[in-house]
């Protein structure tokens, strides 16, 4: 019996037929959902994101968990927040996984607050002085204006990483920032309301907002950065708050809302959750809804504030 011939060619066919189809995406591994979510708008179908934390995760407090590093391992790209932020956790993901195109230096490591100018920056560096952070405050998501700059610059870098694609990061880029402009108009509409408007947060993380809309971030309910409120300051203030002329209590979707339901009941004042970023509330579905719903919510506190 004559056996069929199975030469080279066929050989080849059936290889290509069984082999996994090659990974056309370039990888991103963004630390936070505001990264993520900017990524995959720049990104579109030529960008696989993975977010490696939620909107219901302290961004301080995260644990360098193996999925971290084998996501990271095969990364091409990393977006993190930068100044800081993540040093509890994402030097040692980075050592662990040894991916050298995205170490720090490397054309594969970003950083968002290395493209707009950080707010708060101590003078003094005492740790008596709780959690701050040496380079300022990085929670600059909270602000809409933040993010034109980041888009341009991730935009660039996603087109030097993957230069085959770069026409489209560049239409996905001017597409993104004209929406954006707009909507950031639209915001500052519904905003008016909010100028001179007096909140006190639980962390030191609404300087970015409040600067956008000309609010003022008046106290916080943390006694320093990361420290938890004790009774005596508390009740320091309990007294602060009418003689500060504060309106509004405001937290981020992360934090454990008991103190800030306390001070509200107290004073008397509106509660307000701030989604914080992609994900906090179900009405922060992306970056555009992220803003939808913070303004939204600030101005139906506003109108349920004794002082309105």
């Amino acid at each position: 019996m004559k056996r069929p011939a199975f030469g080279v060619a066929s050989f080849l066919t059936v290889a290509l037929l069984i082999a996994p189809p090659a990974r056309a995406e370039m990888s991103v591994f963004a630390c936070e959902p505001e990264w993520g979510a900017l990524a995959q708008e720049l990104g579109g179908k030529d960008v696989d994101v993975y977010v490696a934390t939620t909107a219901r995760q302290d961004p301080h407090q995260i644990q360098a968990r193996p999925a971290l590093i084998a996501r990271l391992r095969r990364a091409d790209l990393v977006v993190c927040t930068g100044a800081e932020l993540e040093i509890g956790w994402m030097p040692v993901v980075l050592r662990q996984a040894a991916n050298g195109k995205v170490q720090p230096g490397a054309s594969g490591y970003f950083e968002a607050t290395q493209q707009v100018r950080l707010l708060e920056v101590p003078t003094v560096l005492d740790r008596s002085m709780g959690d701050i952070h040496p380079a300022g405050n990085p929670h600059i998501q909270t602000g809409a204006q933040n993010f034109p700059p980041v888009a341009t610059a991730l935009a660039a870098r996603l087109a030097a990483l993957d230069p085959s694609h770069a026409a489209a990061y560049a239409q996905r880029r001017d597409a993104f920032l004209k929406r954006w402009q707009d909507a950031m108009a639209r915001w500052q509409t519904q905003a008016a309301p909010l100028k001179g408007l007096k909140i006190v947060g639980y962390h030191k993380e609404w300087i970015y907002l409040t600067s956008w809309l000309g609010m003022d971030e008046t106290a916080t309910i943390q006694p320093k950065p990361g420290v938890p409120p004790g009774s005596a300051s508390l009740a320091q203030l309990l007294e602060d708050i009418p003689r500060r002329g504060i309106q509004m209590v405001v937290y981020a979707a992360y934090e454990d809302a008991r103190a800030s339901e306390y001070v509200a009941q107290q004073s008397k004042l509106p509660l307000v959750l701030l989604p914080f970023t992609v994900g906090g509330t179900d009405g922060a579905k992306d970056l555009f809804g992220l803003f939808d719903d913070t303004i939204a919510r600030l101005v139906a506190g506003l109108e349920k504030s004794p002082a309105h």
